[in-house]
């Protein structure tokens, strides 16, 4: 049995991490503000014996100090996420997302904190052009003028500083690059396009494409995804290296809104709209967005493969018990 901290562990993937270690045997202590997970995403585990909730921000060194007290192994998946909020609040994301991972790799060093998993982002890839995109490619961030960035700089950043002390102290770090994780918990609040869609149709719409809906994406379950985490933190060949993390299924977001509607309601219209109007004038997107998996399936046998159909089945059914 390990002890675990989860930071963000009231969060949409955290969430199901956490009942997944719990479910493992392991103890598990969620550190969250409750800024975007919310307590009832942890509603089915409260009174576990096994788990301890603490409210609270990783912006508080005082906190994160606390909480790392006799922690066998980190996730640090707290952060400012979702691209509606990083353009409105570009400076939320920068502060949450590099002083507080800085405090808590330096703490985990100290306190010989045994594995030290960071969630990172596709987003630091940046404009690459590639068709996939594979771990060691260069990045291509844009202009600091265009507020999108500064998620993919600042965890970027959060990337060197894990490796950095890596090399320093030798405390043992994975990271990985979420592509597009989506399942149940999921809301679309913060641009999430999967819930979002699903909703619209849900409410007999329109669903809103942005731009042409020509964008390309991949869509992973997050079941599969957090099957991903805890065995690449398990491995002792992943540490110190780098993982892309997701489905390697492309669509296209147009695609992927009709995917919904025939499922939901093929009444249901979908409309364009374009980005300025929903993001601003000064946002700029990346047209395809593909992962190259194969570093995960060498160093833990498999990678998320479930078909985009039966992840859409799953939310649809999620989404529709939910509204009772």
């Amino acid at each position: 049995m390990a002890r675990c901290l989860v930071t963000g562990g009231a969060g949409f993937i955290g969430s199901h991490l956490t009942e997944r270690l719990l479910e493992d045997g392991h103890q598990v202590v969620v550190l969250d503000d409750m800024s975007t997970g919310c307590p009832e995403n942890l509603a089915a585990l409260v009174g576990h014996e096994h788990l301890e909730v603490r409210s609270g921000s990783i912006t508080d060194p005082v906190m994160l100090n606390e909480v790392v007290r006799g922690i066998d192994r980190i996730y640090h998946l707290a952060a400012a996420v979702g691209v509606k909020l990083v353009a409105d609040d570009p400076v939320r994301t920068i502060e949450t997302n590099i002083y507080p991972t800085e405090v808590l790799l330096r703490l985990a060093a100290l306190q010989n904190v045994n594995r030290f998993f960071l969630a990172s982002t596709s987003e630091v890839y940046g404009k690459n052009s590639r068709e996939t995109w594979v771990e060691d490619d260069d990045l291509h961030l844009g202009p600091t003028s265009r507020p999108r960035w500064a998620y993919g700089c600042s965890k970027a950043i959060d990337e060197f500083l894990a490796l950095a002390w890596h090399r320093k102290s030798g405390l043992e770090i994975t990271i990985g690059r979420f592509f597009n994780v989506v399942g149940p918990r999921q809301v679309g609040h913060y641009g999430m396009v999967v819930p979002r869609f699903v909703d619209q149709a849900l409410d007999g719409g329109p669903v809103v494409v942005y731009d042409d809906g020509t964008q390309v994406r991949c869509f992973a379950h997050v079941n599969e995804v957090v099957d991903c985490v805890v065995r690449l933190t398990e491995s002792p060949e992943a540490v110190g290296r780098v993982f892309n993390i997701g489905s390697d299924q492309p669509v296209s977001i147009r695609s992927l809104a009709k995917k919904v509607i025939q499922r939901v309601n093929p009444e249901v219209e979908i409309q364009y709209i374009p980005y300025a109007e929903a993001y601003g004038d000064d946002f700029e997107d990346v047209r395809r967005r593909v992962p190259n998996i194969s570093r995960l399936k060498d160093a833990i046998g498999f990678g998320p493969s479930m078909k985009l159909g039966d992840v859409l089945d799953d939310i649809i059914r999620w989404k529709s018990v939910e509204r009772g």
